[in-house]
């Protein structure tokens, strides 16, 4: 998708209808400056602003998508193009949250355990190598509680981004859903492949990661 074309066409469909970026601006419940980004090329709006853009400035989502006023002929071509390019901008973006969620990850149980040998220290310079919580000085606790705390919230974002990003593909009906954030979390999980029950043919097995999916029926896991 052409940034530059796309930007052009929303500022000249938003001056068709008589409407200043603040004013569009407040009816998709954003800045100004976003809409000035969008009309200058240096972004594309947010998939889900898209419908409500459509709506206001009175064009459908594949002229937005082209930049320009569709008639009969090209429609059809136009809509394939555009919908590969949205799977393959939300691939990228999915792909980014991803290695976003590993680098959490890693950051949090390498922040942990070097808090746990940094409260430890002394013991282990001494060569003990059995810990025990009811050792520890006051001061210590409360920093080894702290710590614990701030892990969980890493894993608990981690497995948050997880849920938010993408699809879960079951391996034995092949359909493509959204597990709820129960699921997601208590699922025993190899990589970013989780053992759960499909909503659809209601079989357990490991269910992979996928980044887009063609259609939009999602279904969730009770």
């Amino acid at each position: 998708m052409n940034q530059q074309k796309i930007g052009k066409f929303i500022a000249s469909c938003r001056k068709e209808k008589k409407l200043t970026q603040a004013v569009l601006a407040e009816r998709l419940g954003i800045t100004d400056r976003a809409v000035s980004k969008w009309e200058t090329g240096k972004c594309m709006p947010d998939i889900s602003l898209i419908p409500e853009l459509c709506e206001a400035l009175e064009i459908n989502i594949n002229e937005l998508l082209s930049g320009e006023r569709l008639n009969m002929m090209n429609y059809q071509k136009m809509a394939e193009e555009n919908l590969m390019q949205l799977q393959k901008q939300e691939e990228l973006n999915n792909k980014k949250l991803l290695h976003l969620e590993i680098i959490i990850g890693i950051l949090s149980c390498v922040f942990y355990f070097l808090m746990i040998f940094a409260l430890n220290w002394d013991k282990l310079s001494q060569g003990q190598t059995r810990l025990s919580l009811s050792d520890m000085e006051g001061w210590k606790i409360v920093f080894f509680i702290i710590s614990t705390i701030i892990f969980l919230i890493g894993i608990f974002y981690c497995v948050k981004l997880e849920h938010d990003t993408g699809y879960y593909e079951c391996p034995n009906c092949q359909k493509v859903y959204v597990p709820t954030m129960k699921a997601v979390f208590f699922a025993p999980h190899i990589g970013f492949s989780r053992n759960m029950k499909c909503p659809y043919c209601n079989q357990k097995g490991y269910h992979k990661k996928v980044l887009y999916k063609e259609n939009t029926d999602a279904k969730s896991i009770d």
